[in-house]
Parts: C-alpha cells; structure tokens; sequence
C-alpha cells in the first residue's frame, strides 16, 4: 500500500530578502506579516498585512526557503 506523498502540505508563506526604495537598506521580512513592517534604517513601509499574503511595497531580491 502507497502512502499518499503530500501528508504535511508544505507552507505557503516564506521569508523575502527586500531592498528599501528609499534608502537602500536589505532586511528579511515575513510575507504574511501580522502588522505593518518598517524600515529599520529610514522607517518607509515594506510590508502590508492584507489579511494573507501582505502588500510588498519594496524590491524582491531573494525568496529565502
């Protein structure tokens, strides 16, 4: 008898390695964020929660896993 390959569905969610529009700065940010997410360095808005998957509001450069 086979088991069926997919018992524990992998996460939808996953950190992002995000560039500031206005500064410049890189940090890790959760795309499911539960409350808005700043810029540690100038204080813009990355991230917005939407209820889900938040509203990225910088530049993508890597999806870590």
């Amino acid at each position: 008898m086979a088991l069926p390959q997919n018992l524990i569905p992998m996460p939808r969610s996953k950190f992002l390695r995000v560039k500031c529009i206005d500064c410049g700065n890189e940090q890790i940010v959760f795309s499911n964020p539960a409350i808005q997410v700043r810029c540690l360095v100038c204080g813009a808005t990355l991230v917005e929660p939407t209820g889900g998957k938040g509203t990225v509001k910088a530049k993508v450069l890597e999806v870590l896993e």
